[in-house]
């Protein structure tokens, strides 16, 4: 048993971090389709906390009766004020330079992937996933213990590995290219259609020649339309490489801790010195890890909401901004021919 708990130990972390099936059946004709699986379930309990935390939110953030004085003004609740501190941020330094008078119309949108994204990876790395696989595991391992006790080591081994992990929850939703892919699509329909909105179809078409001359069209529109396409897929991809990648090596880092602990239980003068070491650094970096895996969550939110109010922007008169830098260098020496006359 001691060596079936240390091979499991040193076993490959990908299996961690992937999605586990919970429910299968036929759906269009096709046979044992993943009907519900851990990723399905943190997406669903994702939105559900947002509609929960949402309105709660959006209540302490709202400005209170005149009864209430100067005091209407103020953030009711320590949490809604960071969370109003994190959309005023997004609005006003970071979605405003990019959309100007266009930023009312989107931040809605914009907030609403933020969100919903920093949710989703945040409760990747809550261990909803062991809590119900670790049961399963432990059960497995005891039914395996008594296969070896009847001398069947080989099939002992072969139900552990063959064992089936359901969970209904658990697992990081953002680390699946079908999530990323559909977040890409979402982002990928609201920017093409906010550029045809704002450019119409003629002004869309000639956005795709660069401003270039005619003649290198044929160069430039295929170029444009291929970039059309690779923005949301770069999106998806970088999303799923950053969750995937970190959650791995987390998962690495928790089997060093699992292969000292087990080196140590192994007994002998070399292991006793062994075992303690091996766990407590590869302990010591996966906390270092955990703390980093918490800012990457939040940076990839960040950035796939960013590059996605990028994307809109480039789909815009761009001389409305040309227009009021004008105005105001203008209005700048305005003031200076008035200094200059008095």
């Amino acid at each position: 048993m001691m060596s079936t708990l240390f091979t499991l130990a040193a076993d490959s972390p990908v299996g961690h971090v992937i999605n586990h099936k919970a429910v299968t059946g036929e759906l269009f004709g096709m046979k044992d389709v993943w009907l519900w699986s851990g990723h399905v379930g943190n997406l669903l309990l994702a939105g559900a906390i947002l509609c929960i935390v949402g309105p709660f939110v959006a209540g302490r953030i709202a400005t209170g009766p005149e009864s209430q004085g100067p005091g209407r003004y103020v953030t009711k609740n320590p949490f809604a004020h960071m969370i109003e501190v994190v959309c005023t941020y997004l609005r006003e330094q970071v979605v405003r330079p990019l959309l100007h008078n266009r930023t009312d119309k989107f931040i809605g949108f914009l907030w609403t992937l933020f969100f919903f994204i920093w949710v989703s990876n945040l409760l990747g790395m809550v261990p909803l996933l062991d809590l119900q696989l670790i049961p399963q595991l432990l059960g497995a391992l005891s039914h395996a213990g008594e296969m070896v006790a009847k001398g069947d080591n080989a099939g002992a081994w072969a139900y552990v590995k063959g064992h089936e992990h359901l969970a209904y929850f658990g697992g990081t939703a953002t680390q699946s290219l079908f999530t990323t892919a559909v977040l890409a699509v979402v982002s990928f329909l609201v920017v093409n259609f906010a550029g045809i909105r704002e450019l119409g179809i003629g002004g869309y078409l000639a956005h795709l020649t660069g401003g270039a001359p005619w003649y290198v069209w044929p160069l430039i529109i295929p170029v444009e339309i291929v970039g059309t396409f690779v923005k949301p897929f770069a999106l998806a991809i970088r999303l799923f490489a950053n969750m995937t990648a970190g959650h791995i090596l987390f998962a690495a880092l928790l089997g060093f801790v699992g292969t000292g602990v087990v080196t140590l239980l192994s007994g002998g003068i070399g292991n006793l010195v062994i075992g303690p070491v091996v766990a407590l650094v590869a302990g010591g970096a996966a906390i270092a890890i955990f703390f980093l895996e918490v800012f990457v969550a939040t940076l990839q939110a960040f950035v796939f909401t960013f590059l996605t109010a990028v994307f809109i922007s480039q789909l815009a008169h761009h001389h409305d901004h040309d227009h009021d830098h004008g105005h105001s260098h203008d209005h700048g020496h305005g003031h200076g021919h008035e200094h200059a006359h008095a």
